[in-house]
C-alpha cells in the first residue's frame, strides 16, 4: 500500500507542476477556443490540460518500475507498456484536437487506433461472466472487439460529462477510488498477483486527477480538452479490461457451497466491467434525455444545445460549485455502492443505505426549488438568502390586492393559467411568483 500510495503521491505531484507551465503554453500557442453558445464559462480558456495529465502518467509508470514490491508488475506482465503506448495514441490526437479542431470522425479513428495498440499487446478481453452461468471463454475476435468497444465507450462517456469546470476530473478521480479499493481487495485479499496491474492503474489515474483537479476547480484557469479527457477515459478503460482478462475466478474460490452461495459470491466478478459503466451511467442518460429532447424538438439529435445535467442544475438554481458537488455525490453513490455491494451481497443495511443516500441526493437535485422564504418579523433570525427585499414585499402586497379586487368584481370566472416560460412543461427554468408585477412592467 505505500508504495501504491507514493506512486499516487508522484503522478499528482508531476501533474500539478506541469499544469501551469502547460497553460502558459496553451496560451502562447493559441490553444484557446472561442467561446461557444452551450458553454458556461464567459472568458476564453487555455485547454491542452492533458499535456500535464500525460507527464503525471508517465511519471507514475517510471516511480513504479523502480519500486522494490510493483516493479514485480512490469517483469510479469506487458500491460504497463501496453496502456502506455495506447495513451500516447489517445493523447497526441486529444492533442492535435484542442489546437486545431480535427474531425469527430478522425478523432474517433484515433480512439479504435489506441485501443487496438492496446489489444496487440495484449491487454484484452480473455472471458466474460455471464449470471448464472459463470465466466465463459472468449474467443481471440470475440474479446478484441468487445476490448475495443469498451475502451471506446468509455473515452466518449468521459469526454461528454466534461461540461463543467473539475467536473470530469473529479468524478473519474471517484470512480478510481472505487475501482482501487476493489483491485486491492483481489491483490490483498484473495492473493492473486494479476490484479496488481489494474491497481497500479487506478492509483495512477486517481493521481493525475488529483494533480489537475487544483487547477481546473471553478473558476478554472485551464481545460483539460480532448487530450486530457480521452486520455483519463482510456486509463480507467483500461483497468476494468485488466482485471477481467487476467484474473481467474476459480483462484477466488468463488464456487463453494451450494448454487445461491455461489451467485451471491460470483459478484465480485462482475464489478471490473461495472465499475466503468458507473462513470457512464450518468452521461448515457444525460444522451439518451438530449436525443429525446431534441427529436421532439424537431431539431437534429447531434444539435449542440444546453439542456444536458449540468445545465438544468444550473437553470434549477444551484451553483456551478454546487451542481459539480451533486454529480460528485451521485458517482460516488453509484460506485462505492457498487464496491459495497459486491463485499456484502446479502447486507440489507447497504441496500437501506443506498436508498437512503439517494432519496438525500433527490432532495439535494430540488433544493432550490423549496427555498423557505421567512415572514416579516422573523427575518433578523434567518440567513440573508432566506430574506425578501422591500421592493418583494411591496410587490407581494400589491398582487394581493390585486387578487381581491378581481375576486370581488367577478367571482365565477378562473384565472388563467400562468404560461410555462422559455422552458416549456419542464418546469426547468424559474417562475414568478407575481404575475401582476411583470404586467406593470416594473423592472426586477
Amino acid at each position: 500500500m505505500r508504495e501504491y500510495l507514493l506512486t499516487l503521491c508522484v503522478t499528482a505531484a508531476v501533474t500539478y507542476l506541469l499544469t501551469g507551465p502547460v497553460r502558459k503554453f496553451a496560451i502562447a500557442t493559441g490553444a484557446m477556443p472561442e467561446i461557444r453558445a452551450r458553454d458556461v464559462h464567459r472568458e476564453p480558456t487555455p485547454r491542452l490540460g492533458g499535456i500535464a495529465m500525460f507527464g503525471g502518467l508517465c511519471a507514475g509508470l517510471l516511480v513504479a518500475d523502480h519500486l522494490q514490491n510493483l516493479n514485480s508488475v512490469f517483469e510479469l506482465s506487458n500491460e504497463p507498456r501496453a496502456l502506455l503506448s495506447g495513451a500516447a495514441v489517445i493523447w497526441l490526437i486529444g492533442v492535435l484536437d484542442d489546437k486545431f479542431e480535427i474531425d469527430a470522425l478522425i478523432k474517433l479513428g484515433g480512439q479504435f487506433i489506441a485501443a487496438g495498440v492496446m489489444v496487440m499487446q495484449g491487454l484484452t478481453i480473455l472471458w466474460l461472466p455471464v449470471p448464472g452461468i459463470g465466466p465463459v471463454s472468449v474467443t481471440a475476435w470475440q474479446g478484441n472487439l468487445l476490448t475495443v468497444a469498451l475502451v471506446v465507450i468509455t473515452i466518449n462517456a468521459v469526454n461528454f460529462v466534461d461540461g463543467l469546470d473539475g467536473l470530469a476530473a473529479g468524478m473519474v478521480c471517484i470512480a478510481s477510488a472505487a475501482f482501487f479499493m476493489y483491485a486491492y481487495r483481489i491483490w490483498y485479499g484473495y492473493g492473486i498477483e494479476e490484479a496488481a496491474p489494474a491497481t497500479l492503474f487506478a492509483a495512477i489515474l486517481m493521481g493525475m486527477c488529483v494533480g489537475f483537479l487544483p487547477h481546473n476547480m471553478h473558476p478554472a484557469r485551464i481545460f483539460m480538452g480532448d487530450s486530457g479527457s480521452m486520455l483519463i477515459g482510456l486509463v480507467l478503460a483500461a483497468g476494468a479490461i485488466s482485471v477481467t482478462g487476467q484474473v481467474d475466478p476459480d483462484a477466488m474460490k468463488l464456487f463453494a457451497g451450494g448454487k445461491r452461495e455461489a451467485t451471491h459470491a460470483m459478484l465480485p466478478v462482475f464489478i471490473p466491467l461495472l465499475l466503468p459503466l458507473t462513470i457512464i451511467a450518468i452521461p448515457v442518460a444525460d444522451l439518451l434525455l438530449a436525443i429525446v429532447r431534441r427529436t421532439w424538438q424537431g431539431k437534429s439529435p447531434f444539435a449542440a444545445d444546453r439542456g444536458h445535467l449540468h445545465h438544468r442544475l444550473l437553470e434549477i438554481g444551484h451553483s456551478h460549485s454546487r451542481a459539480v458537488l451533486i454529480m460528485y455525490f451521485w458517482s460516488a453513490l453509484i460506485a462505492f455502492g457498487a464496491v459495497a455491494y459486491s463485499v456484502h451481497s446479502a447486507s440489507m443495511w447497504i441496500v437501506l443505505g443506498i436508498v437512503t443516500l439517494s432519496a438525500v441526493g433527490l432532495v439535494l437535485l430540488l433544493l432550490p426549488r423549496f427555498t423557505p422564504r421567512a415572514p416579516r418579523w422573523a427575518e433578523a433570525f434567518v440567513p440573508p438568502r432566506y430574506r425578501r427585499s422591500g421592493r418583494e414585499w411591496h410587490s407581494a402586497d400589491a398582487a394581493d390586492a390585486t387578487d381581491v379586487t378581481d375576486e370581488a368584481v367577478d367571482e365565477p370566472q378562473e384565472r388563467a393559467p400562468m404560461p410555462a416560460g422559455v422552458n416549456g412543461a419542464t418546469a426547468i427554468g424559474p417562475r414568478s411568483r407575481f404575475p401582476e408585477r411583470r404586467k406593470a412592467g416594473t423592472s426586477r
